[in-house]
């Protein structure tokens, strides 16, 4: 899952770079489809590796998603065009769809119920602390090497983590639980699938979650390094933040035990819809606040999202064991593909001022809690 973050933090130092490479130096904003179209490919590249990996196992369909990266990244570092980056990116996003979306399918091949939730926060963990390194990572290799040596380090990045899989991790689908392979394999997992109200709600709150976080990801550059003129602080902003949301997912390994998964998710929404209200309350139609008050805001926005990330992903895929690779294509498409418009849209108006992202937060908060609210959900043990 750690491709995944490097393959779009640690490429945040360089949109501006790859922007003038490519010819996109008027609209800053353009750059933003360089994070965003990856998560394009990710959702619907997912549609295909889950239902594939619940018939031919959980390995070779990641050693299969690995090949289109390696393929998609050479694309990255030949383009010329921003339309070329673009279809090179969504291809490294279909490709890593597969490690993604299939990891959290091994893990509820293997566990349930709130260790299941304990286990995928240790996982996120991990996942995290790749973004506390990756814009570093990138800064030093733009700087050294220029901007295609962070795609070339991702490959190498890559090769080894391929290598560790194939050495250490056993296949978690055993042959008598597989699917034989049909066309009909997704249809029939999706009407399964929307069967458990747990499981749609929590997918579609997850879209709102994961599309608030984008428009962060996606605009961080811009409002570090072009609106507080922090270019050379930002890989550290950038790291100390994530360890925010790092530092709450490891919290939760252990809280989740003791609250379980929805009372954890249930206070975290209200604290994730009440910090950027509390922001927009105080700054609107004012310019931005300090560089210490904003990221004391963004690091309690991330913290909610750290109990936030793990859980939603656990909860949405506790009925849905027994199709475990259709149901995490589905939850991973589903989410992605709501958060790839949500950050869109948002992101276009983070010109200026932070003032829309946090109006963004606030919106996916208030409609994932009326979700919650209005499914009267019953709790989770």
């Amino acid at each position: 899952m750690s491709l995944v973050a490097l393959s779009i933090d640690a490429l945040l130092p360089a949109l501006e770079h790859i922007g003038i490479s490519i010819n996109v130096q008027e609209s800053s904003n353009d750059s933003q489809l360089l994070v965003t179209m990856i998560f394009l490919g990710l959702g619907f590249g997912q549609l295909i590796s889950g239902p594939i990996s619940d018939s031919l196992g959980r390995k070779p369909v990641i050693y299969g998603g690995f090949l289109l990266f390696v393929i998609a990244s050479f694309i990255c570092v030949s383009s010329t065009s921003l339309e070329m980056m673009v279809v090179g990116r969504i291809l490294q996003g279909i490709g890593l769809s597969a490690p993604r979306t299939i990891s959290i399918a091994m893990v509820r091949d293997s566990f349930s119920g709130n260790y299941m939730a304990k286990i995928m926060s240790f996982i996120v963990v991990i996942f995290i602390l790749v973004p506390v390194v990756a814009p570093a990572l990138g800064k030093i290799m733009l700087d050294a090497y220029g901007w295609k040596s962070i795609f070339y380090s991702q490959l190498i990045f890559g090769v080894l983590v391929m290598f560790w899989l194939w050495k250490r991790q056993p296949e978690t689908l055993k042959e008598e639980n597989r699917i034989k392979f049909s066309f009909g394999l997704f249809y029939d997992g999706l009407k399964e699938f929307i069967k458990y109200k747990q499981a749609t709600v929590f997918t579609l709150v997850s879209g709102f979650i994961t599309g608030s976080f984008m428009v962060y990801l996606s605009a961080s550059q811009q409002i570090f390094q072009e609106q507080y003129l922090l270019v050379d602080e930002f890989p550290f902003i950038f790291a100390g933040l994530a360890i925010s949301v790092g530092f709450a997912t490891f919290l939760n390994g252990s809280f989740v035990m003791k609250f379980g998964m929805h009372k954890l998710v249930s206070f975290f929404l209200i604290v994730f819809t009440l910090v950027p209200l509390i922001y927009v309350t105080l700054f609107y139609q004012k310019e931005n606040p300090s560089i210490t008050i904003l990221l004391v805001f963004f690091a309690l926005q991330f913290f909610s999202i750290g109990f936030l990330f793990g859980n939603l992903r656990a909860l949405a895929m506790q009925p849905v064991g027994h199709i475990a690779g259709i149901g995490a294509a589905i939850n991973g498409f589903v989410s992605t593909i709501m958060a790839v418009p949500i950050a869109t849209v948002i992101g276009r108006f983070v010109s200026s001022t932070t003032l829309p992202l946090f109006i963004g937060f606030f919106i996916c908060g208030a409609l994932s809690l009326a979700l919650v609210n209005l499914t009267k959900l019953k709790q989770v043990n």
